[in-house]
């Protein structure tokens, strides 16, 4: 044993060691090699321990850091991991919600099967449960009430927009069947949606007629086309040149009464309105036209007749401003009276109305009044202003605050007082009836690019206001250049 070297007693120790480690005689030092400095062999738990804690040391010394490359790899995994995740909570739901909605449908399909059978019923049909089954209602209403009300609710929006493209459908048919065009029967039908109801409302209401009680929804609504002559209605005022719009909206605006649509045409033929017009006044001026009498309508017109408008111009008029017939005898009254007490006679009261129909009937009586007070500023009297209204009636129509205070305002920075404010206004009244971007500022500058003085201007405007009115590039500018022109010939 002494003659054994000493890398052969490293291999022993070591072989002991492992055969017992937790033997003592184990803890011994045995030098490595003769050349090396000796150290010492402890035991494999110490050296564990001592390693251990030299790792934690290091890594608390080096924390190692990701590149871009890892950073972006591991990012991209765990982005992967939390789709794969959330798709996995997904599914699980739905298969959750797919079977609660296979158990709510058996269920249903339970109920349904205890219900008693009812009559098969036209798609879309709506009637009344009759007593043994209104006796004995569906246990779904008791054990799914809510569900219940808006399935319900959902159903009867259903039927009725069936009802409504069936009621549709049959009209069409029954246009066609009178020789309308397709694209011509489609597209008035659709401009009629409350007629279309009011046939629905109708066909309904004749199940409780006993010779209807055993026919289908389809004859119903086509026997009620038929007995409403609404075809021959259409026919009709298309013969009159009526626009399938303002056939539409008539038909809308008569709520059923097609008789009062042929009634009101009709007298307006008699009082001279032609064309076109003939659909449109009924439907400016409202509803309340169609459901008017005849005589009062020819009581309004013989009371105005009577001021001044010719027979013959009735239908321009009324043409014109169809509000005219919308007014009650009282409204229009008061409306005369208002223009007679400014000195106007029945020939300068109709005249002005011939002249410009909406001066009488387009505005109130309050704006009226605020207007004729304002020309009474510039220093008018009323019979003036009657004379000036009748005259260029316009007027009325002007708005005081866009058009006649921004142009006093102008007229003002030029030198024009009021005295020749009133002057161009009694000369010249279109003046206050123009657009003061458009027709007056152009002319002013191009008096001050040759070299007029803005006093200058505003003389010159109140002695000659009728300047104004006359066209920039086609009158004045041909007449100056040429007046220069021969000033500098006369010079040279």
């Amino acid at each position: 044993m002494l003659s054994i070297p000493q890398h052969q007693h490293h291999l022993l120790s070591l072989h002991l060691y492992f055969q017992n480690p937790f033997n003592p005689q184990t803890f011994l030092f045995f030098p490595t090699t003769t050349t090396k400095r000796s150290k010492p062999f402890i035991s494999s738990s110490l050296h564990h321990q001592h390693t251990s804690q030299e790792t934690n040391n290091n890594e608390q010394q080096i924390l190692r850091k990701h590149n871009s490359k890892s950073t972006t790899l591991l990012l991209r995994r765990l982005s992967q991991q939390q789709q794969q995740e959330e798709e996995e909570k997904k599914v699980e739901a739905e298969v959750v919600e797919n079977e609660q909605e296979e158990e709510e449908k058996k269920v249903r399909l339970l109920e349904l099967s205890l219900v008693r059978r009812r009559t098969p019923q036209f798609s879309g049909s709506i009637y009344l449960q009759s007593y043994p089954d209104s006796s004995s209602p569906p246990p779904i209403a008791r054990l799914f009430p809510r569900e219940a009300d808006v399935d319900n609710d959902k159903m009867l929006k259903q039927a009725l927009e069936i009802r409504r493209k069936v009621t549709s459908e049959i009209l069409k048919e029954c246009m066609r069947g009178a020789k309308f065009s397709i694209t011509y029967s489609t597209n008035l039908v659709s401009l009629m949606p409350e007629f279309i109801d009011h046939v629905m409302i109708e066909a309904a209401s004749m199940k409780q007629l006993p010779e209807f009680s055993h026919s289908t929804f389809n004859a119903r609504a086509k026997t009620f086309i038929q007995n409403s002559n609404v075809v021959t209605l259409i026919r009709w005022l298309k013969h009159h040149s009526l626009t399938y719009p303002q056939i539409g909206k008539l038909i809308c605006m008569s709520y059923g009464n097609l008789e009062s649509i042929r009634r009101s045409v009709e007298w307006l033929k008699r009082i001279y309105v032609k064309g076109n017009y003939l659909g449109l006044v009924p439907i400016k001026a409202g509803r309340g036209v169609l459901e008017r009498n005849p005589d009062e309508l020819d009581e309004i017109i013989g009371y105005l007749e009577s001021k001044g408008i010719r027979r013959d111009w009735m239908g321009y008029v009324v043409s014109r401003c169809p509000q005219v017939l919308s007014f009650t005898m009282e409204e229009v009254r008061s409306r005369v009276a208002f223009y007679m007490n400014m000195g106007m006679n029945e020939k300068d009261f109709g005249t002005m109305v011939f002249d410009y129909p909406k001066s009488f009937g387009a505005l109130t009586l309050e704006e009226m009044t605020c207007k004729v007070n304002y020309l009474k500023e510039f220093g008018l009297s009323n019979e003036e202003v009657g004379r000036l209204v009748a005259f260029k009636p316009q007027l009325m129509a002007c708005s005081i605050e866009e058009r006649w205070k921004p142009l006093v305002k102008y007229l003002y920075y030029l030198g024009v007082r009021r005295d020749g404010m009133k002057r161009m206004l009694t000369l010249k009244p279109m003046i206050f009836c123009v657009d003061l971007e458009t027709t007056i500022a152009p002319k002013v500058r191009f008096f001050q690019d040759i070299g007029i003085r803005e006093e200058a201007i505003g003389r010159m405007l109140v002695r000659f206001p009728t300047l104004l009115t006359y066209s920039l590039y086609k009158k004045i500018r041909p007449v100056v250049c040429a007046v220069l022109s021969c000033f500098l010939y006369l010079c040279i």
